[in-house]
């Protein structure tokens, strides 16, 4: 005897809707609408945000990013890398739709190592720069969203360019891109110089993006950071974002360090005494 017979078990009926997904009528859109651009329109908005930030200094370029990948309210990814090589002296951070970036970083690998074949030498940081707002302003309008800072080392030293999926391309030194830009600026403002060791660089691109992931529910995970030298790019670390937070905390604070130092240096002149009596009583006595 079979064991649906004993059980009273019969099997689910495979070949029908699942129960899991809205019935063929829920699916259907005004008449005369197009479905594409009925969803466009009415369709839900689906937030997403990130935090990533690269800047310019002597020993190169830095690049960090968190590693939370959000589509709504919803976590999708808590370990994604949001930093992509493109070859050995060139990367950059990816902000936007991820399907969106990581296929416009193939197309640029794949652009960049033809043109090295055909001419012998990759492009400069500019040249690629340029290739790929040229190549993603031809989709402007068509609901593209890659916005990216790539930095990398050329015959001309370390460059930093940021490129938009409408073709803006810029040129900087401090460039952050995402949900968490706004306080991650705010780090990056305090704390940035040129003339900065790399130590000192690494420690104020984890606090910049650690600060920005407690601040922005959109960022979080861990904190990749990348350093670009001469000799190539080179992956320096990951660190839990939380763990990182909580340690600068227990940092002292160098600027309120500098203000008591300031005051035991130059302490504020006593004020001259006064008598608070009035001068008649004064006079009398």
């Amino acid at each position: 005897m079979a064991l649906q017979d004993v059980c009273k078990w019969q099997a689910p009926n495979t070949q029908g809707p699942s129960p899991h997904l809205p019935q063929p009528g829920a699916w259907a859109v005004p008449p005369g609408c197009d479905p594409q651009t009925f969803l466009q329109i009415h369709g839900p908005r689906l937030a997403h945000g990130t935090t990533t930030l690269a800047f310019l200094f002597r020993h190169g370029v830095i690049a960090a990013a968190d590693t939370r990948s959000s589509c709504g309210n919803y976590v999708e990814c808590p370990t994604s890398r949001k930093i992509i090589p493109v070859h050995q002296h060139l990367l950059g951070t990816t902000s936007g739709t991820s399907a969106d970036c990581a296929i416009w970083y193939r197309v640029l690998r794949r652009e960049l190592r033809l043109r090295a074949l055909r001419e012998g030498q990759l492009p400069s940081v500019a040249g690629a720069a340029k290739l790929l707002s040229t190549m993603m302003s031809c989709y402007r309008g068509l609901d593209l969203c890659v916005a990216t800072a790539l930095c990398g080392w050329d015959r001309s030293g370390p460059a930093l360019f940021y490129v938009y999926s409408d073709g803006t391309r810029l040129q900087g030194n401090i460039f952050s891109v995402g949900s968490g830009s706004p306080y991650a600026y705010g780090v990056l403002d305090r704390g940035y110089r040129y003339d900065m060791t790399p130590q000192e660089a690494y420690a104020l691109a984890r606090c910049a993006v650690a600060h920005a992931t407690h601040r922005d529910a959109y960022s979080g995970g861990s904190v990749d950071l990348f350093h670009v030298r001469e000799s190539g790019w080179e992956y320096v670390s990951r660190n839990d974002a939380c763990v990182l937070y909580s340690e600068l905390q227990k940092l002292p604070d160098p600027d309120k360090e500098k203000e008591e130092e300031a005051s035991r240096d130059h302490p504020e002149p006593a004020s001259p005494h006064r008598d608070s009596r009035m001068p008649a009583e004064t006079e009398m006595l």
